[in-house]
């Protein structure tokens, strides 16, 4: 399946059955189970394979399948990249799948129609180390990449978790802030609430490359432009992204 990777791009978690009361017309009172959402994986089990999915047609990401929306995604995000999720888990009929959300607050997920999303694998791995102050890039569980970066400020931290490529931009001007491209993960500043489009985070080259190593940025993750254009060419829509401290 040929999936839409174009210059902007860029879960098994299960809802638990619900139960309820109902008063039945002798007094008694009866206990009505909802419909539970079938505990089932039908993701690749081969190591060090993720699966994404680029939206096909226009879609809402729901709390729980089919209940309470949480968001409306159409093909392309605000830069006109590819909308794209990171699957967690799918459900046993396999028409809902669990994804992570490139929304806040972070870490945010949601349930969307399998029929509404193109699937593919993923076989990278980015790993931002923030006491090391690294970046790891890794391919089918090797690591084919290494280097030192620059990190958010105590008072603009890089946020710690679980996120996942959903962008891949290039500046107008390779000589400026982000250098020649920043990869856009589905992250954003703990503190930078006000800034535009929330304040996402990338990974992303530099003008000021004698940054590099220290903790200084507004929470980007900055690597040298040479390392950037690797990265860039390496990592497709999907690619998890772990930051630790």
């Amino acid at each position: 399946m040929s999936v839409r990777v174009i210059l902007g791009v860029v879960l098994v978690t299960v809802l638990a059955a619900c139960g309820g009361t109902a008063r039945t017309t002798t007094g008694r009172t009866t206990t009505v189970k909802r419909a539970a959402v079938e505990r089932c994986a039908h993701l690749p089990r081969q190591a060090n394979v993720s699966v994404g999915a680029v939206v096909s047609r226009p879609l809402a990401a729901f709390r729980a399948p089919g209940r309470r929306v949480l968001a409306h995604f159409g093909l392309l995000n605000v830069n006109g990249a590819d909308t794209v999720f990171s699957v967690l888990g799918v459900t046993c009929d396999g028409a809902w799948l669990h994804v992570e959300l490139p929304l806040r607050p972070n870490g945010a997920v949601g349930w969307v129609r399998a029929d509404r999303v193109e699937q593919f694998s993923v076989r990278t791995r980015i790993v931002v180390d923030l006491s090391e102050r690294t970046v790891r890039f890794f391919r089918n569980g090797k690591l084919t990449l290494r280097s030192t970066a620059a990190i958010g400020a105590a008072a603009t931290p890089t946020p710690l978790g679980r996120y996942y490529v959903n962008q891949r931009l290039i500046p107008s001007d390779p000589s400026g802030p982000f250098g020649p491209g920043a990869i856009g993960i589905s992250a954003f500043s703990p503190v930078l609430t006000g800034w535009a489009q929330g304040g996402p985070v990338a990974i992303h080259g530099t003008n000021e490359p004698w940054s590099i190593g220290r903790a200084i940025s507004n929470g980007c993750i900055r690597v040298p432009n040479a390392i950037l254009r690797k990265l860039f060419a390496q990592t497709p829509a999907g690619t998890p992204v772990i930051i630790r401290a």
